[in-house]
């Protein structure tokens, strides 16, 4: 499973790895950081998945919270990026990206039924349109969002270049 992070500078592909993030490697808001990933970290359930370069495993590119719902129903509590990949004026470019295609693939893993699949969250309502027409998602209601399976394997093979199976 290949996924990139591209330089905006100099347009290069830099090798990402997507890793479980454990109690203690969570970020500072006083970093920049916005989510107070310390306080997240213990909530019962939730997992935690953090995105390095391959070539500097020390610094943190972003982080993704998870959470099964009624055992079924794959739910992504937060997603962050670090703060020098923030807006237009960010380093790399494909963070959010990874980080959203590898929660639609645990959706397959993990999701059960009708919900097979499927991946719900809560977008920020200037987000909305964004998640829309960049990675597929399908406005539900107020700010309930949710990515369908066909996109998730969109988003999979295109950021992280693998197939559900």
């Amino acid at each position: 499973m290949k996924r990139h992070l591209k330089e905006v500078s100099s347009g290069q592909l830099y090798e990402a790895q997507i890793l479980e993030s454990f109690p203690g490697e969570k970020p500072l808001k006083k970093d920049g950081w916005q989510f107070t990933w310390k306080k997240l970290d213990k909530i019962e359930g939730a997992q935690f998945y953090k995105i390095k370069l391959k070539d500097s495993p020390s610094k943190l590119e972003g982080l993704l919270m998870i959470t099964l719902i009624n055992d079924e129903m794959l739910y992504m509590n937060n997603l962050e990026l670090a703060p020098h990949n923030y807006g237009s004026k960010g380093k790399y470019e494909n963070v959010a990206g990874c980080l959203i295609a590898f929660a639609c693939k645990k959706s397959f893993e993990l999701g059960r039924g009708n919900y097979l699949g499927f991946l719900s969250f809560d977008s920020k309502t200037e987000l909305i349109s964004l998640y829309e027409e960049k990675y597929g998602a399908t406005w539900a209601m107020g700010q309930k969002m949710f990515i369908d399976p066909g996109h998730g394997r969109k988003l999979m093979e295109q950021y992280l270049n693998i197939a559900a199976e």
